[in-house]
């Protein structure tokens, strides 16, 4: 076809309107994640792509925002070592750099990551699964890094244990046995409580690359509640888990708070201006509905509060 066919993406709207986002969604891509010593790590990766678009412009380059991102993955193969975060960095601004007419460029990923780790009580080998969430804001100002994650667990009602504990006082003090042993019976026979399934999300957003190790923004989100889950359970380590969430019963709210302090202990000297993000969902096992929390804050904020200053 030798007549050029004309660009209508850069024609004029009807309507005279700016838009926030404009991309792609759904983009899955294969990302091989180089590491020192060892085998690299293939996720299958979702992308979003986004670009704004001025008023005067009628549509963004799809095709363009397609090519950047299989160029940047294609270059993210073959590097010596990659954070998941600045394959979304790079991408965000080659996007920027791409499109004259864009003044901000923003990519999200969310990939599937697999844990190699041992059972709690059987010490068999098993695997766990956590979602990997990362993203990148690219503008004039510079670039902003996202990497977090999303993780399962399991919690126990405090209010419920609280009443069947009571239930439990009430039993044995009609048995004649005395109050001291009560108390030390309880003390080391934690009570039933209503369990729940429950969703840890949990990330970092810093001005250029986080300063934070996803592998330990996992382990933190997974502390965050009653007890850590595994695909593998012999009875001993049902046993273990069942113990171990009634030994620590967390309302929705202990468990973002939980996550605020073991983000503080771990990374005491993060960037004030960190924005950190945190979500705690449980799916009730009582209830038809489910119960939510959750806090966004700026690392200076959240660390004074955790310090209580």
């Amino acid at each position: 076809m030798s007549q050029q066919l004309p660009d209508v993406q850069a024609s004029s709207p009807d309507v005279s309107v700016g838009l926030n986002r404009v991309g792609v969604t759904g983009v899955e891509k294969l990302v091989k994640l180089h590491r020192e010593d060892d085998r690299p790590i293939v996720l299958m990766a979702e992308f979003e792509v986004f670009v704004d678009l001025p008023s005067w412009r009628k549509g963004a380059d799809m095709s363009r925002n397609m090519e950047v991102v299989d160029e940047m993955l294609e270059e993210a193969v073959s590097e010596p070592a990659m954070r998941v975060e600045d394959v979304c960095g790079d991408v965000a601004e080659r996007l920027l750099e791409k499109h004259e007419y864009t003044t901000q460029a923003e990519v999200r990923m969310e990939a599937e990551y697999m844990i190699r780790e041992q059972t709690p009580a059987s010490d068999r080998p098993t695997q766990a699964t956590a979602d990997i969430i990362a993203s990148a804001t690219a503008n004039d100002d510079g670039t902003r890094e996202e990497i977090g994650c999303h993780v399962v667990g399991m919690t126990v009602c405090p209010c419920s244990q609280g009443m069947s504990e009571s239930r439990a006082r009430d039993v044995l003090d009609g048995l004649d046995v005395d109050r001291e042993t009560v108390d030390q019976f309880l003390e080391e026979v934690p009570q039933p409580g209503h369990s729940q399934r429950g969703h840890a999300t949990l990330t970092v957003e810093t001005s250029g690359e986080p300063a934070v190790d996803l592998n330990e923004l996992i382990d933190i989100a997974r502390d965050s509640m009653s007890a850590r889950i595994y695909n593998l359970a012999k009875r001993p380590d049902e046993d273990h888990m069942t113990f171990e969430s009634h030994s620590d019963a967390k309302f929705v709210e202990d468990c973002v708070r939980a996550m605020a302090d073991g983000l503080v202990e771990r990374y005491p000297n993060l960037a004030d201006d960190a924005v950190i993000y945190m979500e705690q969902s449980n799916d009730e096992s009582i209830h038809q509905h489910n119960a939510h929390a959750e806090r966004a804050a700026e690392f200076g904020q959240l660390k004074t509060e955790v310090d209580g200053e």
